[in-house]
């Protein structure tokens, strides 16, 4: 489904993305771990068209979306959920996810009911406003919101981060949840034991660059 083809991506004359390269399967839910830094970010801002590779190709359902804006990339059904969240503080629950709202492909389409399914604790907030959760709730908002534009493919970049560990476990399950519903997902974390967890495939990156690669289960040797 995804394919990212020995990209390299600079911030101004920075070089932060070495001849990265990393491909994840319909269906699969596929790692991307390093610490804080080693360019797990700028790999998924590349992906989304947020900083373009200067060199390599990004593929996605077989169309070069290189450099493709993020807007377009979402009405071919990608969906993204960055690590700093970015809900909407002056929206409430509600309007949040109303306001990303799309149609997906023909079949079972993700509206804010089944989303409230997903995230019951979303429910009974749907009047707050966004800026007076607390950081797992605007995390579980914002998965919501990015399922509401109905996507196929997922990019999570750091859902844990700064999470208590009950929340963790909750999120660690929703994933889970979307796995087994057939959703495709590219997950950024630093939480080993919780990603391993959950994923089919793993990478590790550090300094910009892809250190290892393998099935989850695969031992490895040093």
């Amino acid at each position: 489904m995804l394919a990212v083809e020995g990209i390299h991506t600079y911030y101004g004359l920075s070089h932060i993305l070495f001849d990265v390269s990393l491909k994840v399967k319909k269906g699969q839910v596929v790692c991307l771990l390093g610490r804080n830094g080693a360019g797990k970010t700028t790999t998924f801002r590349s992906i989304m068209g947020l900083n373009p590779p200067a060199q390599g190709r990004i593929r996605f359902n077989d169309a070069d979306v290189t450099g493709t804006p993020p807007f377009k990339l979402v009405r071919q059904g990608m969906g993204w959920v960055p690590d700093d969240r970015r809900i909407f503080a002056d929206l409430t629950v509600g309007e949040n996810l109303e306001i990303a709202e799309r149609a997906g492909a023909a079949g079972d389409q993700w509206d804010k009911r089944k989303v409230y399914d997903l995230f019951p604790a979303l429910k009974e907030m749907d009047r707050r406003k966004g800026g007076l959760l607390s950081g797992g709730e605007q995390k579980m908002l914002a998965v919501g919101r990015a399922l509401m534009t109905n996507p196929q493919f997922l990019l999570l970049d750091e859902p844990t981060e700064g999470l208590a560990p009950v929340l963790v476990k909750t999120l660690g399950e929703r994933i889970q949840t979307l796995k087994e519903v057939g959703l495709t997902v590219l997950l950024a974390e630093q939480n080993f034991k919780f990603t391993l967890a959950l994923s089919d495939y793993g990478y590790i990156i550090d300094n910009g660059r892809i250190c290892y690669q393998g099935p989850v289960d695969e031992p490895v040797s040093y």
